[in-house]
């Protein structure tokens, strides 16, 4: 079960005479800041360029792996923290046992009965665990109710990747280290007390011999939350942050248990309880186990009540991994178990990370976006020397996979994405949407000068080819093409997700400058003598780049030729994003685009397509915004058939989250979709979501909306105006002229 404050996470496994909490410290990331780019880029980029524009594929990607690769060709990996292990001393038969996550107040419990049976005792055991964000550490009550009490040794663990465990000052064990070369120092601290029985400091053990309760509190730290100034050398600087912990801990050990309990759960639900789901006619199965449900799925039932369980879990992860002042959520959040996880469990921009942001602003958790954006100002940082040094480009650039320094370099050597440069561009148009949906205009001020200068980028970057703009190199991440010769191929002149991306950037500079116009706004690009003429560069720019283009199956093209795909059923469907998370693409106004795009999305589920849960999780999507409920209703159930662990984990082997945010998102849109022109009630109802109600959904604008149907027809909306909002509310055929003043309601 995860459980995490933003900053720290923990996996509780639950076992009876054993226990595991794998532990997370967002921060964890092995070795330091590097300086990857290839010094040849530059020199040999005009011929790379030059064979692709000729066709020549494979000789301009063998060179774009001399030239182009990074050095060297990979960032750091994200790493676990560690484990705190418990060997439990009671005795007897397991005869009851559950473990439960509860997602309405963010706190996990293991409970059990041991039978003594030549003695016909039970003793019930419980453990209760929460991560506070108040208290800053991981708070735990062991009890135990009859005749054995509470015994175990306690231990921190981080395989051999540590420089020293033991006692701190006599009162809780640690276990400290450096993240390898260049990277930064971690420590973490345990400590405990009794409520009856013993409790002492053996070796680099917490022993506990027959208590009542026990009281358990955890927390870590890392060199990478100081200023340069705070830091002297390695020992001090461990000792400075197990004291800084240690006051933590003994802040949390004065303070009632229950007290503490509530804080964190207050602090959880002021942003959990913002929104509410009902589906009505499913509480028969919200008495059975989630694990049983899900197997009942896969054996063919239908639990629509899954759904909602679906939508809540993902809110549940976003607030548990990203919270404001820290870092973005990573592929597995804060629960990576592993030193060297799949694809390092970093920030993969080319859909991943994007995608676990998705319901950050519907969901009415714009706080939870706001690591993102820290993210991006990094990016901006490092990738001006990329843009300049690889391409001899202004602006900045991003490729396919960065880290927590906000690395800007091509990542691995692996032609369908490594030399993909729309990274930044597409993580930019983020900063828009959290415009557009809090109406913050001081946010915008801060974030206009970096989406331009993204924009900058391609001003430079962009070649004319056959009458248009044009990328080059690109790809269309991850997927590859057959050339007639039969010869494979990845990189290209021009991918449409490219365009497509660059619409929605060039598009959201152009309108933030006409809404920040009269502003105060002091600020200047490298580069450029006058940034008010940007917007209407780009204006120009936007004019010259290749259409959205219908290829001859009648499906949205890929590429800006009619290639074969070697992989038709590939997961990622990058030339949809016109569709989704744009909007450039719609059922009633671009009916002709919607077609090919269903078109597009019916060959890849013939050919295997959806089978990782964050492809599923981006079908939904799709399907919301063709309005078509039953489709991404049938896609909810497979994921949860197929892709989702009786955890609730989206299973990408082995794990990975950005699925469970991508399903939140599609169920907020299958019942709400908002832009700046309009808002849609029910435009993807299912027929299993017969009768329900929706509360609190964020909408464009600066509102939040309360919905309520029956028998899929709305009987109540209300629009709360956070901001003063002027929009179209489209019902079934009905469109209503909506103004609301800030402060006030509007009601169907």
């Amino acid at each position: 079960m995860p459980i995490g404050n933003g900053r720290m996470g923990a996996m509780i496994f639950g076992g009876v005479h054993s226990e595991q909490l794998q532990v997370n410290e967002e921060s964890i990331w092995y070795g330091g800041k590097v300086d990857r780019l290839n010094p040849d880029a530059l020199r040999y980029l005009p011929e790379i360029r030059d064979l692709l524009k000729n066709g020549q594929i494979g000789k301009a990607q063998g060179l774009m792996n001399n030239a182009l690769a990074a050095n060297p060709n990979s960032v750091h990996p994200y790493q676990t923290l560690g484990d705190v292990l418990f060997w439990f001393g009671q005795s007897g038969k397991l005869t009851s046992y559950e473990r439960s996550l509860d997602l309405d107040t963010a706190v996990s419990r293991v409970e059990y009965t041991l039978t003594r049976e030549d003695e016909g005792v039970d003793t019930a055991f419980s453990r209760e665990y929460f991560f506070s964000k108040p208290a800053d550490c991981m708070v735990m009550r062991f009890a135990a109710t009859g005749e054995q009490g509470i015994s175990f040794n306690a231990r921190l663990e981080r395989g051999r990747f540590y420089d020293g465990a033991g006692k701190y000052e006599d009162k809780g064990i640690c276990l400290y280290g450096n993240l390898g070369k260049g990277g930064f120092d971690f420590a973490m601290l345990l400590r405990a007390k009794t409520v009856g029985g013993n409790c002492k400091l053996i070796g680099e053990n917490i022993v506990v011999e027959d208590a009542k309760e026990v009281y358990l509190y955890f927390t870590a730290d890392c060199t990478y939350h100081y200023a340069d100034s705070e830091l002297t050398d390695s020992k001090a600087d461990t000792d400075m942050m197990l004291n800084n912990m240690d006051s933590i801990l003994s802040k949390a050990m004065e303070a009632d248990y229950e007290a503490l309990k509530q804080a964190h759960i207050e602090d959880y639900q002021s942003l959990f309880n913002r929104v509410k789901l009902t589906l009505e006619g499913t509480e028969e199965e919200e008495k059975l186990p989630t694990d049983e449900r899900l197997k009942r799925m896969q054996e063919g039932q239908s639990d629509v009540g899954m759904s909602k369980y679906l939508f809540d879990f993902g809110r549940y992860l976003l607030i548990s991994c990203s919270r404001k002042g820290g870092l973005p959520a990573t592929l597995q959040g804060v629960w990576n178990k592993d030193f060297a996880p799949a694809w390092d469990s970093k920030y993969t921009i080319n859909i991943n990370t994007e995608m676990n942001y998705w319901p950050a602003e519907p969901c009415n958790l714009s706080e939870c976006h706001e690591p993102l954006f820290t993210l991006i100002y990094k990016l901006r940082e490092n990738g001006r020397k990329t843009a300049k040094e690889m391409y001899g480009c202004r602006g900045f650039v991003a490729h396919h996979n960065t880290d927590m320094h906000g690395d800007t370099a091509p990542q691995d050597i692996y032609i369908p994405a490594t030399y993909w440069v729309m990274g930044a561009a597409w993580l930019c148009t983020h900063m828009w949407t959290h415009y557009i949906y809090t109406q913050d205009k001081e946010f915008l001020k801060e974030a206009y000068p970096c989406m331009l200068e993204a924009a900058l980028f391609f001003v430079d970057f962009l070649q004319e080819q056959d009458g248009y703009l044009v990328t080059n190199p690109s790809v269309s991440p991850e997927n590859t093409y057959i050339l007639p010769s039969g010869e494979s191929g990845a990189c290209c002149v021009g991918a449409t997700m490219d365009f497509e991306i660059l619409n929605d950037l060039f598009g959201a500079c152009i309108k933030a400058s006409k809404v920040l116009e009269g502003e105060t706004m002091d600020f200047t690009i490298p580069g450029v003598t006058d940034v008010k003429e940007l917007p209407g560069q780009l204006e120009e720019i936007l004019k010259k780049l290749p259409p959205i283009r219908i290829d001859s199956t009648g499906r949205i093209m890929e590429w800006m030729e009619e290639y074969e795909e070697a992989e038709p059923g590939h997961r990622h469907i990058s030339h949809l994003y016109a569709l989704y998370p744009s909007e450039q693409i719609t059922v009633d106004q671009t009916p002709e685009l919607a077609a090919a795009a269903r078109k597009t999305l019916e060959q890849r589920l013939k050919n295997g397509g959806g089978h990782t849960g964050w492809s599923r999780a981006w079908i939904m999507n799709h399907y919301a915004r063709l309005w078509d409920g039953e489709k991404a209703y049938e896609n909810i159930e497979l994921m949860l058939r197929n892709s989702t662990y009786p955890n609730m984990f989206d299973k990408h082997p082995p794990f990975q989250i950005d699925g469970n945010f991508g399903a939140c998102a599609a169920i907020s849109h299958m019942l709400v979709q908002s832009n700046e022109e309009r808002v849609i009630l029910l435009p993807a109802l299912p027929a299993a979501w017969k009768s329900g109600s929706i509360k609190g959904l964020s909408i464009v604008g600066g509102a939040t909306i309360d919905l309520t149907w029956k028998d899929g027809k709305v009987t109540e909306c209300t629009i709360h105006a956070l901001k003063e909002i002027d929009t179209v509310v489209k019902c079934g055929e009905q469109n209503y002229a909506v103004s609301v003043p800030a402060g006030t309601d509007w009601n169907l």
